[in-house]
């Protein structure tokens, strides 16, 4: 009687299943239609014939970091090659004008566009912040994105449709309501293998709790979740026509949950090695103090308190005899309340540590004193796990410094690799090679350090504008076809 019921039930649920399904089909195609249509709508040219669109999805275009230089360096790029060509930019920052974000690109990155670029400004772009979803982040931030991708959609539709900042669930919405050709620019997996081994292995991080780590019920929940938001991830991932990522650590994940091998490619982003290339290299002169600068900003990933406590270790190693005194220079940015409140604790650190005269801090500090501190250094200090790429160590290698990054990530796959199979620099992972790596470059002799210096510097050219511009071009061409 009972499987009579079920089947009797069954096939109704079927059926009305079915009717659905060919409903939702027809309305997504009707609200595709109707978008082709406005588009078609939209005013052509002076010569009659509409300019190719092709717009850039980056909310947050004035925020002045990394990500907005690769940004603006492809816009120009664009400009310089095709002429029936009108950039769109997609962003949230309604606070500023869109003279003001682009005087402000010339100002920040000294990039200077060729033509206009027209900006649709997008009012719900709260929906995209972390703090709008204190658990589950990357999905709340992810579903809020769609939301915010409908929003550009329906104000601008484009012929090409390029992610800049990671939103790839704004992608499958391009690609099928908006008929764009779709691509991305990858600078960090939303969430990576790496995230997920974290979870299964139960590590503390600063993305991982100590009230879930210690729970195993908790630690399992959070890896179904982390399990189905990389299917999820890898899904709409897979809807690009032409994927950029930003390193070969990057590359290696997006190929594991994307599966995008035939048109992914690696673009390193623009480095502004020009402007630290212009610091002299000459052969240190006999001082009575040696510098190490960090430059990096005051977040919890850049992992701090490993630099210092490494410091202490080095120095209370070195005190014998009449070597020269060290200083320990922390240059960074301060974005909020949360980074200040980390700094103070750094600055506690150094005291327990009894280090704090040695140790100098230097938060937000315009452009100018930091060459100098650069100029003036003899190691450039890096410390971050899995950094995807590290602009900050291919800064302190264009400006001579001897660099020590962290053995994982970019720095070890793309940036401290020997050059014409010469050392360009060195990696260490923990306090005790940090400060056995610190103590063995201060070993060396200067005439050595230099020979180290010169190398990093030649290597570095492979990430400036004109390498970028190439790369760039050549991986979105196919967009253009």
């Amino acid at each position: 009687a009972c499987f009579r019921l079920l089947c009797s039930l069954l096939l109704p649920a079927l059926f009305l299943s079915g009717i659905l399904c060919i409903c939702l089909v027809v309305l997504l195609w009707g609200v595709r239609l109707w978008i082709q249509r406005k588009k078609q709508l939209s005013s052509a040219g002076r010569d009659g014939k509409r300019p190719l669109l092709v717009a850039f999805f980056h909310p947050y275009c004035n925020a002045g970091g990394g990500g907005e230089r690769v940004l603006w360096c492809a816009i120009r790029t664009l400009q310089k090659k095709y002429r029936n060509v009108t950039c769109v930019v997609y962003t949230g920052d309604r606070d500023a004008t869109g003279e003001e974000i682009v005087e402000g690109a010339f100002r920040r990155f000294n990039i200077k566009l060729i033509h206009p670029v027209k900006f649709v400004f997008l009012e719900k772009r709260f929906l995209v912040e972390a703090s709008l979803y204190p658990h589950f982040t990357l999905l709340g931030q992810s579903l809020g994105s769609v939301f915010l991708g409908w929003e550009a959609l329906l104000k601008c539709v484009p012929d090409i449709y390029i992610d800049s900042m990671g939103y790839a669930f704004t992608i499958p919405l391009f690609k099928y309501l908006g008929g764009c050709r779709v691509g991305c620019y990858v600078h960090y997996p939303t969430i990576s293998t790496d995230m997920l081994s974290v979870v299964r292995n139960q590590d503390t991080r600063f993305n991982n709790a100590a009230f879930i780590t210690s729970s195993p019920l908790f630690s399992k929940f959070k890896l179904v979740y982390y399990y189905f938001f990389a299917f999820m991830y890898g899904l709409v991932g897979s809807c690009s026509d032409v994927v950029m990522v930003n390193s070969s650590w990057t590359l290696n994940h997006i190929l594991s949950l994307w599966r995008t091998g035939a048109c992914t490619s690696v673009v390193y982003p623009p480095c502004d090695v020009q402007t630290f290339l212009d610091i002299p290299l000459e052969v240190e002169k006999s001082t009575s103090e040696y510098s190490i600068v960090s430059i990096g900003q005051f977040r919890p990933e850049k992992d701090h308190p490993l630099q210092i406590r490494a410091f202490a270790k080095l120095l209370k190693e070195k005190r014998v005899g009449q070597q020269p005194s060290l200083k320990l220079v922390l240059i960074g940015g301060c974005r909020n309340q949360q980074d200040e409140e980390r700094v103070n604790n750094l600055k506690r650190l150094c005291e327990e540590l009894g280090v704090s005269d040695d140790v100098i801090f230097r938060i937000n500090i315009p452009f100018e004193e930091l060459k100098r501190h650069l100029a003036e250094a003899t190691i450039g200090l890096h410390t971050m796990w899995n950094e995807h790429f590290g602009i900050g160590v291919v800064e302190c290698m264009a400006a001579g410094t001897v660099i020590l990054a962290h053995n994982s990530g970019g720095p070890k796959l793309d940036i401290v690799v020997p050059h014409e199979g010469c050392v360009t620099g060195f990696l260490a992972e923990d306090e005790d090679s940090y400060a056995e790596t610190m103590a063995c470059i201060f070993s060396l002799s200067p005439e050595k350090r230099l020979q180290i210096r010169e190398n990093a510097r030649r290597s570095v050219h492979r990430f400036s504008d004109q390498h970028f511009e190439d790369t760039f071009l050549l991986s979105v061409e196919p967009l253009f076809k």
